[in-house]
């Protein structure tokens, strides 16, 4: 069983940056991808950035591309998103989530372990 423990989250003017940080400890062998995911309140959860854990490909959602970088650190087990050019459409609480399967990166259903969730807010 994977445990992953999410920091770095706050409170930001638009234009601001963060960095999310995501550890993992228990079993950590993980195959598939590692990825961020954010909620925002009365909606789904979707997709922002993962990165393949054998060859590590990052992949974005549209909206984040040019903004947010996703990147691991394998000795450390800890995978970062650092967050540039927030904006307020960027609020929202982000998960951390790790799967074994190769495909969908951003299938929110093949995702096998969670994290409990960062917040991020970001005023205009």
């Amino acid at each position: 069983q994977v445990q992953f423990v999410e920091s770095g989250g706050g409170s930001v003017q638009a234009g601001g940056s963060l960095r999310l940080s995501c550890a993992a400890s228990g079993y950590t062998y993980i195959t598939g991808h590692v990825g961020w995911f954010r909620q925002a309140p009365g909606k789904e959860r979707e997709a922002v950035a993962a990165v393949g854990i054998g060859g590590g490909r990052t992949y974005y959602v549209d909206a984040v591309k040019g903004r947010f970088t996703i990147s691991r650190d394998s000795e450390k087990n800890t995978v970062f998103l650092q967050m540039n050019n927030l904006k307020p459409e960027d609020t929202a609480m982000y998960y951390c989530a790790a799967k074994n399967s190769g495909l969908g990166w951003d299938n929110r259903a093949l995702y096998n372990y969670w994290g409990q969730g960062t917040q991020v807010t970001v005023s205009s």
